[in-house]
């Protein structure tokens, strides 16, 4: 059934084709803060450790509301890792030293780059796309990423 929401197809389209993005973003970051989590070592290991856990818990369920307000503007949401890493804007990680501080640099600046991402999004959603909803949607998800941007910064003097 079609979806009537008030927002052209278009324009839900071109939402839809941003928030594809944005989903990537979120997941290959869920991958790299499991990884985190995983395999840091080093002298705040169960600090460090916790901290990741919290974080890519936290980063799941943003993953699963991307994908959500896809389907409620009526488009499908990619699942695949092949789209995900044709669609992303991060990178895999430059420091292999599985130090702490080396994975919280990495993850900073993909927080910072999602956040970027989402700024940059938030007036053309509501003023060029007229989804107000999905602007609102992504004014939240930039606000708990500069959270855990802050949250990340904090373990850096």
């Amino acid at each position: 059934m079609k979806t009537k929401i008030g927002i052209t197809e278009k324009n839900t389209q071109a939402v839809a084709d941003q928030l594809a993005k944005l989903l990537a973003d979120e997941t290959v970051l869920y991958v790299k803060t499991r990884n985190a989590h995983w395999n840091v070592t080093g002298d705040n290991f169960h600090a460090n450790h916790i901290f990741f856990e919290e974080q890519y818990k936290q980063l799941d369920e943003l993953i699963d509301s991307v994908a959500e307000r896809m389907r409620k503007i009526g488009h499908f949401a990619p699942a695949t890792m092949k789209i995900y890493l044709e669609l992303t804007h991060l990178t895999e990680y430059s420091d292999r030293t599985n130090d702490g501080l080396g994975y919280m640099k990495d993850l900073l600046s993909d927080h910072e780059s999602i956040i970027e991402f989402l700024r940059g999004n938030i007036t053309p959603f509501a003023e060029e796309f007229k989804d107000y909803g999905t602007s609102d949607f992504i004014t939240g998800l930039m606000e708990t990423h500069e959270e855990m941007a802050w949250m990340i910064r904090s373990y850096f003097r």
